[in-house]
């Protein structure tokens, strides 16, 4: 019931600078369960952006009254990686034991903002459900924790997929749940919903 939302939320996304990204951002409206409404959309060149500052962001609405302020940052990830099975960031034991020393008992309250982190090694699916005519699918899978979102390559023509892919997250909040979804690829359309996990981190 407002024409001047506010809802300070903050978004994490994991930009690569050898890509030619383009941030689009929709804002719907929602009458009630069913029923949505497009109310507008605005595009942000990521490469346009100057890095390692907050950028104050007023963009107006294409094609509709109204405009979003935002704050938006370029700046490295830190506690964030995407790696082979190989080359896994816990595999070296002296980085396990430093890791460990970092958050034995008595560093607890060294820095209260690095609660940890999460390492998920996303090895296969299984009998997954057929989504395309020829009876196959186009899977990845998608990491969500909070606000972070990471994801898989696509295995194409695969019902039983074996990305083998280490993701690690910097835990912001222990009440929070690691999402892991499987989609189908499906060209310029949405993808498919092919199955959802739920994991509440105090479950680990």
């Amino acid at each position: 019931k407002s024409a001047n939302p506010q809802w300070r939320e903050q978004f994490d996304f994991h930009y690569f600078s050898d890509r030619k990204d383009m941030l689009d951002i929709e804002v719907w409206r929602k009458d009630n369960k069913k029923h949505e409404e497009l109310l507008g959309t605005c595009h942000v060149d990521i490469t346009a952006l100057p890095t390692k500052q907050t950028n104050c962001l007023e963009l107006p609405l294409e094609k509709h009254p109204g405009s979003l302020l935002m704050l938006i940052a370029v700046a490295p990830c830190t506690g964030v990686s995407i790696s082979d099975l190989c080359v896994c960031p816990l595999g070296d034991p002296n980085e396990r034991q430093q890791i460990s020393q970092r958050y034995c008992i008595k560093n607890s309250f060294r820095d209260i903002k690095d609660i940890g982190f999460l390492q998920v090694k996303v090895l296969k699916a299984v009998d997954l459900m057929a989504a395309d005519f020829s009876g196959k699918s186009d899977p990845f899978c998608v990491l969500e924790l909070g606000n972070d979102m990471l994801q898989t390559h696509t295995v194409y023509k695969n019902l039983n997929p074996e990305w083998n892919k280490v993701f690690t997250f910097p835990i912001k909040d222990i009440h929070d749940v690691l999402e892991v979804t499987v989609f189908d690829e499906d060209g310029d359309k949405p993808p498919d919903f092919l199955g959802k996990v739920a994991i509440p981190l105090l479950s680990v």
